[in-house]
């Protein structure tokens, strides 16, 4: 019997009760407030600073920025802008060249870490290390900063979608979640009566606004790299419309030179790694404390082998190698033709397919076979980012992940029994290893984002099989009656053979090439 073993809620009783007295729309203010819209709750007295009420802009002092700031709107006057402050570099360049552009800014600092609970995890609350950057940074153009209490809203609409996306076996992804629902989602509406023209942020994209009664089109940005359209891709034309990006005119490293020169006090600050509300927590702790854990098996999908046992379905993806629990093998030999040197080989097993009603994961050592192509997925949830899905859906490229890397592929609707376009087909040009469900698929046209939608579960024949052998097993009640997992060989000695000495490092060098 598979006992689920289940872990205390993140937050604490105590924690959360205080934090449901903020309301969406509470404000810390760092200046004179503007209006009695703000309150001053929780941990204003933490942070106790005396900037200027004055909203008006002054010109930096800093070294000609004109070259910089086309992206920041620069040709049209000054305009009331809210600017999404983090702590890091990115948001922080982004408000000096929308000050340098003329605007009249406010600063806003989105409280959403919720970890408490987790605070073992570091010597310092991350949010207020994040917050004194933020401080600094408006300090020294006198620019006023706001801190918006949004944890509840975050909870409910992100980290609540998350859990039951994993709970049901989907892969959901917390930053296209984050920019939809709350930091142009919530925080837009909690603003939405202070009359700002404009609210930006430190993403790297572009958005260009045509006129009043055109819409406004994401493109992707000048440092591809970095782009990030394909987390911005399931917004809406309202949210749109409301958008600046400072950066999505230069690459990176520019953007490293103007903390420089603008003397940022987080300019030598390295750049935000993993998933936005998690900080230092790693995703599987979390995962553990929110769902728990529940023991299931891991058989081969080629041949039904019981290979181990596993924490729990949700915390495995398609496509993932490390942190199965497996030794790395089995090794094989090969004769070298030409050398006559014997070589061995190791065949990762990655997960291929997961049974969500029986807590089974499967893994293969041929994901990556010729006969095994993923290429073709449905996709679902559709939001098509100028507010209706375009005439033409020709001459496409798709996004699967966030990265610099592009798909041409081909779009056809599912037509419904009513008629309706909610579900189409994508063939991609190549194939995708790392396909997995509840993961967004952004689609383009040429430079500009058109809109994304989820991916669905179902595959069509080219997906990865599994054999019946394997689907028998897995629907086993009593699995105990598998007795021990399959021997996996793990990699033998090396020969003390002196001919063979440079074996390892032959090994490793193939391997790589």
């Amino acid at each position: 019997m598979l006992a689920l073993k289940l872990r205390a809620p993140l937050i604490t009783t105590t924690t959360h009760s205080l934090l449901l007295n903020l309301k969406p729309h509470n404000f810390i203010s760092f200046s004179k407030p503007t209006s009695n819209f703000f309150t001053k709750p929780l941990y204003t007295s933490l942070f106790s600073s005396s900037l200027s009420s004055s909203t008006s802009p002054i010109r930096s002092s800093t070294d000609n920025t004109e070259p910089y700031v086309s992206c920041s709107l620069p040709h049209k006057n000054s305009l009331k802008v809210a600017v999404l402050l983090s702590g890091g570099v990115d948001s922080s360049v982004a408000l000096r060249l929308l000050h340098a552009a003329g605007h009249s800014c406010t600063a806003f600092y989105l409280k959403i870490w919720f970890q408490e609970d987790f605070e073992n995890f570091w010597s310092e609350c991350p949010w207020e290390d994040d917050l004194r950057y933020a401080r600094g940074v408006c300090d020294q153009i006198e620019v006023p900063l706001e801190v918006v209490h949004l944890t509840d809203e975050y909870w409910k609409n992100v980290v609540s979608y998350i859990i039951e996306e994993y709970r049901c076996g989907r892969t959901p992804n917390p930053d296209v979640l984050c920019n939809t629902r709350i930091k142009f989602g919530a925080f837009m509406d909690a603003i939405s009566n202070m009359e700002f023209d404009y609210i930006a942020s430190g993403h790297y994209a572009n958005v260009v606004h045509p006129g009043a009664n055109e819409p406004s089109i994401l493109e992707l940005s000048k440092d591809m790299v970095k782009d990030q359209t394909y987390f911005l891709s399931h917004l809406s034309q309202t949210q749109l419309k409301r958008l600046i990006f400072p950066l999505g005119c230069m690459p990176k490293d520019q953007v490293r030179k103007l903390a420089m020169n603008f003397d940022l006090p987080n300019k030598e600050r390295k750049d935000s790694q993993g998933i936005c509300f998690l900080g230092k927590i790693k995703f599987s702790d979390f995962v553990a404390r929110h769902i728990g854990e529940m023991e299931g098996i891991i058989l081969e999908a080629e041949n039904g082998d019981f290979l181990g046992k596993h924490r729990g379905f949700w915390f495995y993806t398609i496509g993932q190698r490390q942190g199965l629990g497996l030794p790395g093998g089995p090794w094989y030999n090969f004769r070298q033709f030409i050398t006559g040197i014997t070589l061995k080989f190791c065949q990762f097993r990655y997960v291929v397919q997961k049974d969500v009603k029986n807590n089974v994961v499967f893994v293969s050592r041929n994901y990556f076979s010729v006969d095994k192509r993923r290429r073709v997925f449905r996709v679902s949830s559709f939001k098509w980012l100028s507010g209706s899905p375009p005439n033409q859906l020709s001459d496409l490229q798709c996004k699967v992940r966030h990265g610099p890397g592009f798909y041409t592929c081909t779009f056809k609707w599912e037509i419904g029994q009513d008629g309706s376009k909610d579900v189409a087909v994508v063939h991609l040009s190549d194939d995708d290893q790392g396909l997995a469900a509840g993961q967004f698929a952004a689609f383009y046209q040429g430079r500009r984002c058109i809109g994304s939608g989820v991916i669905l579960e179902s595959w069509d024949d080219e997906g990865f099989r599994v054999c019946e052998k394997a689907l028998e097993i897995a629907k086993m009640e009593d699995k105990s009656k598998l007795g021990k997992p399959v021997k996996i060989m793990v990699k033998p000695e090396t020969p003390k053979n002196p001919n063979l000495k440079n074996d390892a490092k032959l090994n490793t060098d193939l391997v790589n090439a």
